[in-house]
């Protein structure tokens, strides 16, 4: 509000001198026409009427009565400026504080009383016709002067009998504007002498019934009938009150016509302005022809002032349709909103073409001047002829003459203004004492209105079509642009719309109430493109793409897509369309889904690349059928079948393993369980196809570290470790009784024993949760197992066309003997290490096993972590504990609800023999003869029962004979589950070179390097090359050694 004071202090200096010009000229007109016979004339006055001055004194009173209307209809600035006054009164109080002298706080309040009562209070014109007006110092007398009374009322009168014949006409122009002039002079008038016409009034307040409001400027609508009953009361009393609500009535009765008229305005106009184009194009396209110059030039006149006109009768429709129904606060139906956006692209469509042929317009209106000039001249001079013609003399036919020769030098220049506004008040003196015939008064006057026209054309044209009117009705931008997304057939008029959104820019600029105009500007081209993308943009995206899915996928037959049923829409029409311009950018559509597509097909396609020969179907659909010019993705393209893919399960390997069960004969990873009808599988066709995606590399072995911290700290609890020395105290001091085996009562004790420590919520044991962390580090190990088969069956797949992997040729040496490009020769570099990489993988593979057992096998074995060599005593409780659980699992696959259920995990051998071997306790472990010991164990069992059977068997007991069936089958049951893990585990110990013990391997080691010594070479590869050596993919994460 501060920043608005100043503007609101320029408006007021304007407003006091809009005061005084008025007082001035109604001082002059007044002094012209003197009623007092003692006074000195100036000219003979009685057949003189000035009305270009009233019509200007009109437009003056106008300007006054639009500002009050501004002002009137600005609640926001008014309620600011009420806060503003509140803030004012505390900053009086506590001065200090705001760091504003006090003696300068009155002056400013004083002001902002001033401001407040002459511009807010919507007393500016009120103010202005009740100044005083006789002046008896200068001796100009006013109020009390007939004659002047009597000939304002005489101009009011004419210029209003002009304006009301050509009021809502095709031909009317400006006649609306000049009504609200008349209706500011009534007031004027009745103001000053205190006299009403009262037919008069009733004709103003008639015209309210045609005209029953008249935009003064954007979106300031001003009621004609309200303004003459509140200024003119005296008036207002005379008439009947059924009458006066009649005409306001007419207000609704208007809306309601112009909503049914609408649609049919908009195809008759639409009919006038595409014809009128034709013309402009065809007339201004003819070159001239010098026998029909004139008869040229004047169709051009004509079709020039016949596009103001259709510019003016659409820009009336538009704006006070508009204007209306949001001063009444009625709503608008969709259709009328359309209709109206219609009228909208008419409007610029008129000025485009004047636009368009801007340069050839130009110099027409030079000539077009010219001649009606001439035309104006030669009207003149007949006319000068017949009065020096009479020799009678007189001061009066003196001044027609003067007159007449002023007209005349006026017109003998160019076009300008002020020459006009000579020559029309010139003439206001010239056509007394019947100069003119009347048949010759009517073509004169034509031809200046026609000068009036084609000098001020380019003006003109851009006041008749300027749209700024839309900043205010911006809520009709959606619905105008989902009935063109509807219609895209002439998707090409979405330019004349942003052409009418752009008008509201320089107005603008002009904005004072905030630090910078640039603020607006942003929000306002911010609102109008979130619109844009909204309505139009983004919808199109979304369609374009939903049809481009469909048509790829009529096999699937989702939905119907037949024509005649349900429609078709042609969007390819908006990709015809040249970029738009708004602001400081272009917005082309074409590029705008083009890059849509092309985000959205490369997006998906990364997430799941099996997806790529759909999208790239897709991609070749899009540039047939919308001829967009699609970018290709260039991914690595995947087969159907691509499974998990390997980065996605390195970089979440601790959630694969807990989630995933390792079978060991057939290398496959089942799922555990999953919300769908269908359990993933993961084998090495999977791997390879992800190898070959994204190149070779090794697991992280980060997650390895934490899980054997967790087994660690297990192996070193107080209870669990005692336990264990316990139990191997007691096999060392028994083993001569029991045959060196390992009792399995001990370890069935040991299980149970656990138990009693405490249960998860889930219901599981210590010893359970010990099981899993095995199985999860087991997984881990099958899985490194599955990426080393993975990575041969690539590589042999990629190396199977080399035809001889013994003698491959050198290309590089070839290139070089043939003399090629540099580049041919880094080409053929790459190609040797490219070939030499799958050579070397196909025949070695990488010892992935011997490595990880390397990385862990020192710290395992280290002084510190003492505790772990008891291990090997945990080993039968957890199988014992294993064989339960995977009964138990294998129960569940045949119950309806199979949750839990497992038909493998071998995942918890390849633990076992992981560890046993980091730990070097294989020789331990078979001490135990575990195995041989369960094996006798159940073999025992089940001797007794078949014992027992043959006794009962003879006294006939079924029930009792049923209960050992049963227990004999849940005997063979657990003797076969033991065996298979027997033979798991047997299986597991073969990749971690269980045959050998860390000395025996270590004195290997030594002996293979001094071998090689003494042959002179070296061969490291095999112990230090962590992964394949082809070059790894970025994603994946190198071996880490820490533990």
């Amino acid at each position: 509000m501060g920043r608005f004071i100043s503007l609101l202090q320029e408006l007021s200096c304007f407003v006091s001198r809009c005061y005084e010009v008025v007082v001035n000229i109604v001082h002059q007109l007044a002094a012209l026409y003197n009623s007092n016979k003692g006074a000195t004339k100036i000219i003979e006055s009685s057949g003189v009427h000035f009305q270009t001055v009233y019509e200007h004194l009109g437009e003056l009173l106008v300007v006054l009565l639009t500002l009050d209307e501004i002002l009137e209809n600005h609640g926001t600035l008014k309620d600011h400026w009420k806060m503003y006054k509140r803030l004012l009164k505390s900053v009086h109080h506590n001065p200090g504080k705001f760091s504003i002298p006090e003696e300068k706080l009155k002056p400013f309040e004083k002001l902002l009383l001033k401001l407040e009562g002459q511009l807010l209070d919507g007393m500016i014109l009120q103010a202005c016709v009740e100044q005083r007006f006789d002046d008896h110092g200068e001796g100009v007398a006013v109020a009390k002067n007939s004659v002047f009374a009597e000939e304002f009322a005489i101009n009011i009168r004419t210029i209003f009998t002009n304006v009301e014949s050509k009021i809502g006409e095709p031909t009317e122009i400006d006649q609306r504007d000049k009504y609200a002039g008349v209706c500011g002079l009534f007031v004027l008038h009745f103001h000053i002498f205190r006299s009403v016409d009262k037919k008069l009034f009733k004709a103003l307040l008639d015209v309210c019934k045609k005209v029953p409001a008249v935009t003064l400027i954007a979106n300031i609508i001003w009621f004609p009938d309200t303004f003459l009953i509140g200024k003119v009361p005296a008036a207002a009393k005379l008439m009947d009150k059924k009458n006066l609500q009649g005409i306001r009535g007419q207000r609704d009765t208007y809306l309601q016509q112009r909503a049914q008229t609408l649609t049919k305005d908009v195809q008759s106009y639409y009919v006038f302005v595409t014809s009128w184009m034709m013309k402009m194009e065809s007339i201004l396209s003819k070159e001239h022809k010098g026998d029909k110059l004139a008869e040229d030039l004047n169709s051009r006149c004509n079709v020039f002032v016949q596009g103001i006109l259709y510019a003016y009768g659409i820009g009336t429709i538009i704006k006070t349709t508009m204007n209306m129904y949001m001063s009444m606060q009625r709503p608008m139906t969709k259709t009328s909103v359309k209709a109206l956006c219609r009228l909208v692209e008419l409007l610029k469509a008129v000025e485009h073409t004047f636009h368009r042929r801007s340069m050839v317009v130009a110099d027409s209106v030079s000539h077009i001047t010219q001649q009606l000039q001439s035309q104006a001249l030669n009207a003149i001079g007949t006319a000068k002829k017949r009065v020096i013609s009479d020799k009678k003399y007189s001061e009066q036919r003196l001044d027609v003459l003067s007159s007449l020769v002023l007209a005349e030098n006026a017109l003998s220049g160019p076009s300008t203004k002020e020459r006009r506004l000579v020559v029309s008040l010139a003439l206001c003196v010239g056509t007394q004492l019947k100069t003119f015939k009347d048949e010759e008064l009517l073509p004169l006057q034509l031809v200046l209105k026609k000068l009036d026209l084609i000098s001020e054309l380019r003006e003109r044209v851009k006041i008749q079509c300027d749209c700024s009117f839309l900043y205010w009705h911006r809520a009709v931008f959606p619905i105008y642009l989902d009935d063109v997304y509807d219609n895209a057939v002439d998707a090409a008029r979405i330019h004349y719309m942003f052409s009418a959104l752009r008008d509201s820019v320089p107005s603008m600029l002009h904005a004072k109430h905030m630090e910078s105009c640039d603020q607006l500007l942003e929000s306002y081209d911010k609102e109008i493109m979130d619109v844009f993308n909204e309505h139009l943009l983004d919808k199109l995206c979304k369609e374009i793409e939903k049809d481009l899915r469909l048509s790829v996928h009529t096999h699937l037959k989702l939905d119907d897509r037949n024509p005649f049923k349900v429609g078709m829409k042609d969007l390819a029409h908006f990709f015809s369309l040249k970029p738009v311009r708004f602001f400081n950018r272009f917005i082309h559509i074409k590029a705008y889904v083009t890059h849509y597509l092309d985000k959205t097909f490369y997006n998906l396609t990364t997430v799941a690349l099996h997806d790529w020969a759909t999208y790239s179907e897709m991609r070749n659909l899009a540039t047939q059928r919308y001829g967009l010019t699609m970018t290709e993705a260039h991914l690595p393209s995947q087969t159907l079948e691509q499974g998990l893919d390997v980065l996605e399960i390195m970089r979440n390997i601790h959630v694969f393993v807990s989630r995933y069960l390792y079978n060991l004969n057939n290398q496959i990873f089942i799922e555990k369980a999953s919300n769908n009808k269908h359990l993933n599988t993961i084998n090495i066709r999977h791997i390879a196809n992800s190898i070959r995606t994204h190149g070779t590399g090794i697991m992280n072995t980060t997650f390895l570290r934490k899980k054997f911290y967790i087994f660690s700290q297990f192996m070193y609890d107080e209870h669990i470790k005692s336990r264990l020395i316990k139990d191997i105290r007691f096999f060392r001091e028994t083993k001569d009784q029991s045959d060196q085996k390992y009792p399995f009562e001990r370890a069935e004790k040991f299980n149970r024993g656990i138990r009693k420590l405490g249960i998860s919520p889930d219901g599981q044991s210590y010893l359970d949760q010990f099981r899993q962390l095995i199985s999860q580090i087991g997984n881990a190990m099958g899985y490194v197992r599955m990426i080393r088969s993975g990575g041969l069956h690539c590589c042999s797949s990629a190396i199977r066309f080399v035809p001889d992997l013994e003698d491959i040729v050198n290309f590089e040496e070839l290139v070089k003997e043939e003399g090629l490009s540099e580049e041919t020769l880094k080409a053929a570099s790459v190609l040797d290490s490219v070939l030499g990489d799958l050579t070397s993988n196909s025949a070695e593979g990488t010892e992935y096993f011997k490595m990880l057992v390397a990385v862990f096998a020192a710290e395992f074995r280290s002084a510190k972590n003492m505790h772990l060599r008891n291990f090997y005593m945990i080993v039968p409780p957890l199988t014992v504990n294993f064989v339960e659980h995977s009964i138990s699992c294998k129960e569940k696959l045949n119950k309806k609800n199979k949750s839990g259920a497992a038909f493998t995990d071998d995942g918890f051998a390849m633990g076992v023999a992981y560890i046993l071997k980091l730990l070097d306790q294989y020789l331990e472990f078979d001490s135990l003869h575990w195995f041989q010991a369960v094996r006798d164990k159940y073999k025992k069992e089940m001797n007794a029962v078949v014992k027992e059977q043959n006794v009962q068997s003879a006294s006939q007991d079924e029930k009792l004979l049923q209960t050992m069936n049963l227990t004999q089958k849940r005997l063979d049951i657990y003797l076969q589950e033991f065996e298979l893990l027997h033979f798991s585990l047997s299986s597991a110990r073969i990749f971690f070179r269980a045959d050998k013990t860390a000395a025996e391997e270590t004195q290997e080691k030594k002996d293979r390097e001094e071998a090689s010594k003494a042959g002179g070479a070296s061969d490291d590869s095999s112990t230090t090359e962590p992964g394949l050596k082809v070059k790894p993919a970025d994603d994946v994460v190198l071996l880490d050694c820490e533990v």
